[in-house]
């Protein structure tokens, strides 16, 4: 007896062979680049763009361009003179600071990415050790720029400049503005008058005025309230200021994740007898901080890219520090590829900080927690 049914035999979509690779990518640009008459404009003027511009810019970027030498085979070129990377790099990545001091930063930046790969490692996906880990690069970074103990060079904070400085700056505003936002996104929550007021009057304050204005009081007001023989470093000053400006921009989001939690797990989890901060620790904050992760991660580059404003107070990052060196008038004219690899390198850690927020994402998907 045959089994193949009638509906089985009229239907030969059933028997159809998977479509080919060609008509699958098609199907996906039919669907995604040309799907309406606004999208299928911007594609073609994207892919003329592309035809016309890149073949050139690849010519100036790659072939015709110069990778060593001095500046004088520079101007013969008619490409890019990527040599001012190699001669001028030292200052551009680490400022002013003593250049027999430099192995310093190095190891630092060797710590500060060992971190990051750790970071990367579902292994380590833990706050218990996470938070630990970065606490301790921190101070490790700190005390290898630093010195003055363990035989080391004192080096004042006012030559600090360039990548470390940056990633110290970077590293001090999400290690202490994160606990700081989760608190302040408990405290505009909670049930009690007082707590709740005094936080939002402290996160729409400082959401109010921009973060020069934050340094600057930071730097110059602050000082002033202190006793005297009392003193802070200009850095930590810095750093405690953008930390506080990073906590209520990303309490606001935090807060968002907490109202998305629904209502009936909280009254659940209290009916079991729950305390708050058990409630909030084991049910409540996973759930939101996973709901509002994207936004977590979009403010914590964007406090990585303002590390750039520490110019106003006069201290060097990277862009400055770049800024700075260009100034040598006879590498003046190839500024364009000095800022080309200063932006290589903020695309870079962006760009990680994006894909490594994906990663999480997804681990969390699973059902997974911290």
């Amino acid at each position: 007896m045959n089994d193949t049914t009638p509906s089985a035999a009229a239907n030969p979509r059933h028997t159809a062979p998977p479509p080919t690779e060609r008509v699958a990518m098609l199907r996906w640009m039919r669907e995604n680049l040309f799907n309406s008459p606004i999208n299928s404009m911007i594609t073609v003027i994207i892919a003329l763009f592309l035809v016309f511009a890149l073949p050139d810019f690849i010519q100036w970027a790659l072939f015709q361009s110069v990778w060593s030498g001095d500046h004088e085979a520079c101007r013969a070129a008619t490409g890019a003179c990527w040599a001012v990377v190699g001669e001028k790099h030292r200052p551009m990545l680490f400022g002013v600071y003593p250049y027999d001091q430099h192995w310093r930063l190095i190891l630092a930046l060797v710590t500060y990415l060992s971190v990051i790969a750790a970071t990367m490692t579902p292994a380590f996906w833990k706050v218990k050790i996470l938070m630990p880990l970065w606490i301790f690069n921190l101070i490790v970074t700190l005390i290898l720029m630093w010195g003055g103990v363990l035989g080391l060079q004192p080096i004042e904070t006012s030559q600090w400049g360039g990548l470390p400085l940056t990633m110290v700056l970077f590293t001090g505003t999400v290690v202490f503005g994160s606990p700081l936002a989760v608190l302040l996104a408990l405290g505009r929550r909670s049930h009690l008058p007082g707590i709740k007021s005094i936080c939002v009057v402290f996160i729409e304050s400082l959401r109010g005025v921009p973060l020069i204005t934050i340094l600057f009081v930071a730097v110059n007001v602050f000082p002033l309230f202190l006793p005297e023989g009392l003193e802070f470093d200009k850095l930590l000053r810095v750093m405690a200021g953008m930390a506080i400006f990073f906590a209520c921009y990303q309490a606001e989001v935090i807060r968002g994740g907490l109202q998305a939690v629904p209502r009936g797990q909280i009254e659940a989890a209290e009916a079991l007898g729950l305390s708050y901060w058990q409630l909030m620790r084991r049910i409540v904050l996973p759930q939101a901080l996973r709901i509002c992760l994207p936004g977590l991660v979009n403010h914590i580059i964007a406090a990585f890219k303002n590390t750039s404003f520490v110019l106003i107070i006069g201290l060097f990052d990277i862009l400055t520090a770049t800024t700075a060196v260009m100034e040598d008038p006879v590498w003046r004219i190839f500024f364009v590829e000095a800022y080309l690899f200063v932006a290589l390198i903020y695309f870079v850690f962006c760009f990680a900080l994006s894909k490594y927020s994906q990663l999480v994402e997804r681990w969390l998907g699973e059902g997974r927690r911290f």
